[in-house]
C-alpha cells in the first residue's frame, strides 16, 4: 500500500475483482460468492480472461482464497448486524462492492471504506458514472497511510468508536511491518465491547505444500515487481498470540481448512483455497 496518487484501482484490487467475476462466469454453481460488480468497475480489456494471471487452473487456489475470505466476513457482517451492530469499517478497501451488492444489508449499517485517495477518487467517479452513487450510509475514506492517521480520518468522517463495529482488513497485513500491524491491532482493540476484527493474514511459505510454493513465489514475485513486496508472515498461534498482546480479550485462527468445510465440501470441480492466507478473528 504506497502513497502514489494513482489514477485508476492497484493492480492487486483489480485482480481481486476480477477473480471474483470470473467464479460466477466459469465455475459451476452454487457459487461461493457472486460478484460481477468489480467488473463493471475495472472495465478491463476484451481478452481479459486470457491474461496469465486469470488461468483458471493456475490461480485457481489463490481464486478461491479470495473467494472465501469475502464469503466469511460478509456472513460475519450479516451475523453482527442481526446482534444490532451498525457501523462496518473496511480496512484498504480497494474494489470491495458490498455496498452496491448488498444495499438492503448495508442500508442498516454506515459503511466505511478506508482506501488511498487516488483509486478512491477513482472508485468514486466510476460509482457515479455507472449509476450506483454514494448512498449517505457509504463514507469513501481517504487516508494516505504514510503520512496520516487512518484513525483520525475514520473519526472524522463519522465513525463512533464508542459503539460495536466489524472492521475487516484482507490483503493487508503482508504488506506492513509487524510494528505496524501490532499498532492497527492496538488501535482496534479499543473499540467498544462488542467489536469485531475479521483480518488475513500470509503463513511462512515453508507452512505451505510444493504446489502452493509455486504460487506463493509467483504472487511475491509480482508483488515485488509493483513494488509492494510482502513484509510480514505469521504463524497461525504467534497470529493469535499478538492480538492479544495487543489488548483483545479473544481471538481465534480461522484455518484454510475450516473455510474449505464451510464453502467448498460439495464442490465437484476440486476449486479449494490456498493454504497460504488464513483469517484472525478477534472481539472485543
Amino acid at each position: 500500500m504506497t502513497s502514489e496518487q494513482t489514477i485508476g484501482p492497484e493492480d492487486t484490487a483489480a485482480r481481486v475483482a476480477l477473480w471474483r467475476a470470473m467464479h460466477v462466469q466459469i465455475d459451476a454453481p452454487p457459487y461461493v460468492f457472486e460478484d460481477e460488480v468489480g467488473l463493471r468497475l475495472v472495465a478491463p480489456d476484451a481478452g481479459w480472461r486470457d491474461r496469465p494471471d486469470m488461468d483458471p487452473q493456475a490461480v485457481g487456489p489463490m481464486r478461491a482464497g479470495i473467494l472465501s475470505r469475502a464469503r466469511f466476513i460478509e456472513d460475519l457482517v450479516a451475523e453482527q448486524v442481526a446482534r444490532g451492530v451498525d457501523q462496518y469499517v473496511v480496512l484498504g478497501a480497494g474494489l470491495d462492492t458490498f455496498a452496491q451488492r448488498r444495499p438492503e444489508l448495508a442500508a442498516k449499517l454506515t459503511v466505511f471504506e478506508v482506501d488511498q485517495p487516488g483509486p478512491q477518487e477513482w472508485k468514486r467517479q466510476r460509482l457515479i458514472e455507472l449509476g450506483y452513487g454514494i448512498p449517505e450510509w457509504l463514507r469513501l475514506v481517504p487516508v494516505d497511510f504514510e503520512v496520516d492517521s487512518w484513525w483520525d480520518r475514520l473519526t472524522a468522517a463519522g465513525f463512533d468508536p464508542g459503539r460495536p463495529a466489524v472492521v475487516a482488513s484482507t490483503g493487508v497485513t503482508m504488506y506492513l511491518t509487524k510494528q505496524a500491524n501490532t499498532a492497527t491491532l492496538q488501535q482496534i482493540s479499543s473499540l467498544a465491547p462488542g467489536s469485531t476484527l475479521a483480518t488475513t493474514f500470509m503463513l511462512p511459505i515453508d507452512l505451505v505444500g510444493p504446489a502452493e510454493q509455486e504460487l506463493r513465489r509467483f504472487a511475491e514475485q509480482g508483488a515485488r515487481t509493483n513494488g509492494t513486496p510482502f513484509i510480514s508472515f505469521f504463524r497461525p498461534a504467534d497470529m493469535v498470540a499478538l492480538a492479544k498482546e495487543a489488548g483483545f480479550p479473544a481471538a481465534r485462527h480461522i484455518s484454510s481448512d475450516e473455510l474449505t468445510a464451510r464453502y467448498f465440501a460439495d464442490r465437484a470441480d476440486g476449486l479449494r483455497p490456498a493454504e497460504s492466507e488464513q483469517i484472525l478473528l478477534a472481539t472485543t
